[in-house]
Order: structure tokens, then C-alpha cells, then sequence
């Protein structure tokens, strides 16, 4: 029973979910109503994105916050769904891994 106790400490990384397919990252630049929210995304692009019904309940975000957006099929430039929000400690991974470089250029603008 050595180690059932042990907490874990937020220094632990254990897995950190990457783009796949036609995902990008992006910054919440504000919050619009309802389930609605502008991201900044590192495509260069600006969308509208809302929180999946699924996700609604679960997924808090603020402003600042480093997303996962998943633009949509049609309108894909304009619009998107939010599909995963880093916590603090990914953030600072995918930032000493290169993954967030193109954030420091977009806000030079």
C-alpha cells in the first residue's frame, strides 16, 4: 500500500492533447452571450466559436485562455467550435515546446 496516498502535483504532465487534422489553437479574445465566445486563432483568422452542448456544462472559459478550436466544415473561416481548453501547466509545455510561437506574432498587432 506504499504510495496510495500520494498526491499529485500540478507540475505533472502527463498527457497534453495536440492539433490533429484541421484543429488549431487559438486565444479567447472575448466573450459574446450564450454559449458564444471571438478566439484568435494561430491561423491568423478570427472566428466565432460556441461550446458544444456536450461540453456546455463542463468547459469554463475566460478571457485569455488557450483553446483548441475545430473550424467548421462550412464557414469554417469564420466559425468554429471549442473542443479543448489547456490548463495553465500545458500551456507553459506547449510553449517551451514551440507549439504557441506564432501567439507572441499575433500579439504584436
Amino acid at each position: 500500500m506504499a504510495g496510495f496516498n500520494q498526491e499529485r502535483t500540478d507540475e505533472d504532465v502527463v498527457r497534453v492533447r495536440l492539433p490533429r487534422g484541421e484543429e488549431v489553437l487559438g486565444i479567447l479574445d472575448r466573450r459574446l452571450g450564450g454559449s458564444r465566445c471571438e478566439v484568435r486563432c494561430l491561423d491568423g483568422k478570427t472566428r466565432i466559436c460556441r461550446i458544444p452542448g456536450r461540453l456546455r456544462r463542463r468547459l469554463w472559459v475566460r478571457e485569455g485562455d488557450i483553446l483548441l478550436v475545430e473550424p467548421w466544415e462550412y464557414g469554417g473561416d469564420a466559425k468554429g467550435d471549442i473542443i479543448y481548453k489547456y490548463r495553465q501547466v500545458q500551456v507553459e509545455w506547449l510553449r517551451k515546446h514551440g507549439y504557441l510561437d506564432k501567439l507572441e506574432e499575433l500579439d504584436e498587432f
